[in-house]
């Protein structure tokens, strides 16, 4: 009796180990692959809101870096830009000056695109702008939102852009915005949480 009762306990106990096994087990959306650095951005910052607008400018300057490339190459430098963009202070970036540019132009830890580089100094500058008369970029991007909200979607698939990122987008190159076409304005959101893709058995919803 006595043995019959310890084969039980065992049992009961390896049951418990797989039942809990299967409810810590993780599930990610597949973009984020088994790179380390993918994962924890996955798990801690992608399709996150933030409202503040230092982080705002900080994911502007990423993303418009990245055009043309993938986005885990410009992560992977995301210390280096801070460095080289004045921890993404705006107002220290939209006083960069030509001597500014040419020493970016000679770091190796950022793309050293003259172009990217001129782009992120006038977006800095026009970022302050659109601050002023909206009184916030954040304020600024919402007024795109619909009732002002985040969008919580549950995709098949994840879309290269919306209709949403469209009129940011063309509103932003209006205003002369560089390098923040349609697809990297959709990219933006999803980094900030203006939408959130996570699939829907994704751990991070």
């Amino acid at each position: 009796m006595a043995v019959s009762r310890i084969i039980n306990f065992k049992k009961q106990d390896t049951m418990q180990t797989q039942n809990s096994k299967l409810q810590t087990e993780i599930t990610r959306c597949s973009w984020c692959g088994a790179d380390p650095l993918y994962m924890e951005y996955h798990d801690k910052e992608w399709g996150k809101t933030v409202h503040d607008d230092e982080t705002l400018f900080e994911f502007l300057v990423l993303e418009s870096a990245q055009a043309g490339l993938s986005w885990i190459t410009i992560l992977r430098r995301r210390e280096n830009y801070r460095k080289a963009f004045a921890d993404f202070d705006v107002h220290k970036v939209a006083a960069f000056t030509n001597e500014d540019v040419e020493r970016l132009m000679q770091d190796s830890g950022i793309i050293r695109n003259r172009l990217k580089i001129l782009a992120t100094i006038s977006n800095a500058q026009l970022f302050i702008q659109v601050q002023k008369e909206f009184g916030s970029f954040d304020k600024y991007l919402y007024s795109f939102m619909p009732d002002g909200k985040p969008i919580i979607n549950y995709p098949a698939q994840i879309v290269p852009s919306t209709p949403i990122s469209d009129s940011i987008s063309k509103d932003m190159k209006k205003r002369g915005f560089k390098f923040f076409g349609t697809t990297i304005c959709y990219a933006y959101m999803q980094a900030t949480g203006m939408v959130n893709d996570h699939i829907p058995t994704c751990s991070f919803k």
